[in-house]
């Protein structure tokens, strides 16, 4: 009669194990909800902080002195992966008349010059998880000149 109880307790101790692993995956999965990333309100908060890193990243990077801040941007796409938005743009950059280890770079005159060559035109892919503010430069790619 002992046996009885232990007989009819193990699918009680499987369905209590398995409920367990259920939970236990459930709450492995993020909780927070990814927004709709398509819409333009999204690309408007978290694209210009990418223009900013990718600036930031190419002043410490560049041999030169100067620092290089935004003439314009050239072109830009978005596209989506898993947990991540990936921005591509071509950006217009222009040396100028501050170090690049200074602090107000934004503020900072552009050199001045009769042509254009002193510009540079760049093209960055850059990865990003905007919730974390994590960034990571894919690609890098320079060219002098305005196309």
């Amino acid at each position: 009669m002992s046996c009885l109880p232990r007989e009819r307790a193990l699918p009680w101790v499987l369905l209590l194990l398995l409920s367990g692993l259920e939970l236990l995956v459930t709450q492995a999965w993020p909780f927070k909800v990814q927004e709709n990333w398509n819409d333009q309100g999204s690309i408007a908060e978290y694209f210009p902080a990418t223009v900013e890193f990718a600036l930031h990243t190419f002043n410490q990077q560049n041999q030169d002195w100067h620092a290089y801040r935004l003439v314009s941007i050239l072109d830009s796409r978005k596209e989506e992966q898993y947990e991540n938005m990936v921005f591509s743009m071509n950006l217009l950059l222009g040396p100028t008349t501050c170090g690049k280890f200074e602090d107000d770079i934004d503020n900072c005159r552009f050199l001045e010059s009769p042509n254009l060559n002193n510009m540079l035109t760049c093209f960055f892919t850059i990865s990003t998880q905007p919730w974390i503010t994590q960034f990571k430069l894919l690609n890098k790619t320079c060219s002098e000149g305005v196309p």
